[in-house]
């Protein structure tokens, strides 16, 4: 991050610390005129403005605020959304299976909000791409929107552009064969209600030992989707099915007492992770 102070235009995040140890967190987009609202009172923009990411400050009410730059992972958990947006938990783990480098293709199906866009585009850098599909237009244009907005304020607090290497399309991806035939891609990730549909699609596209992570809701969706490899006979062996789960601890001050969070991370997805094979010939 940029050492010097917040300014106009850019994202800023207010912790503020409540009982049992817990931290409520409110993001905002800095503006000279604008304030931040919380349970603890309001808080000028412009006093926000010129300070340096760490300070506290205090609320008209007396409440303290730790004020400083949202990570990746905090905006895309306080960023509008529309339909449920995968974990930054569940991200972390597809980055590790598809196991992708700077300067490398990737096919995405579901755009969504677009918080798995913005970590593919992080991961694959400006000489990389992000290719994002989605069949929903109000999704389509809220992934572009939450995109364009990280990318802006990033711009303004850092001293490096955020790569703009993301092509978010409108469309159905089993529709987009014809697409899929000048694409060659170094990964692929499925986060969609059927993505035994989009694999006759897009398998022929993956390079050989590629690997596609699909995000499914439940188990039954992944009995469906190996069916489908199976009955069709795609290239394709399954490594592993996995879920995420984290398990959150408080330790509160003296006397230190260490337990179980109140608040615990329930499942969100079954992540698969398939690779491309080529076949022996007989």
């Amino acid at each position: 991050a940029r050492p010097g102070p917040f300014r106009a235009g850019e994202l800023a995040l207010a912790e503020v610390r409540r009982k049992h140890n817990a931290t409520v967190k409110m993001m905002c987009r800095l503006a000279a005129g604008s304030v931040l609202t919380s349970h603890g009172g309001v808080l000028p923009h412009r006093d926000i403005i010129g300070q340096l990411p760490g300070q506290v400050m205090r609320t008209s009410a007396g409440a303290r605020l730790l004020l400083r730059r949202p990570s990746l992972e905090e905006y895309v958990l306080l960023m509008p959304r529309g339909p449920t947006i995968a974990y930054p938990k569940d991200i972390s783990a597809m980055l590790m299976m598809i196991d992708i480098h700077p300067g490398d293709t990737v096919l995405e199906t579901g755009s969504g909000s677009g918080a798995m866009s913005l970590f593919l585009s992080r991961a694959v850098g400006p000489k990389g791409r992000v290719i994002s599909y989605e069949i929903r237009e109000d999704h389509h244009n809220l992934a572009k929107k939450n995109y364009r907005h990280w990318r802006a304020a990033w711009e303004i607090g850092h001293k490096e552009e955020w790569p703009d290497n993301v092509d978010f399309i409108l469309k159905d991806i089993s529709t987009a064969a014809a697409d899929m035939k000048s694409r060659t891609l170094d990964a692929i990730v499925l986060d969609m209600l059927n993505p035994q549909l989009a694999l006759p699609v897009v398998h022929s596209s993956l390079k050989q030992g590629g690997v596609c992570a699909v995000y499914l809701a439940n188990i039954t969706q992944v009995i469906d989707l190996l069916d489908k490899i199976r009955t069709c006979k795609l290239p394709f062996v399954c490594e592993k099915i996995i879920e995420v789960t984290h398990r959150n601890w408080l330790v509160l001050p003296v006397p230190y007492i260490a337990k179980p969070s109140y608040w615990q991370d329930a499942h969100s997805a079954f992540l698969t992770k398939l690779r491309k094979f080529r076949p022996l010939i007989s």
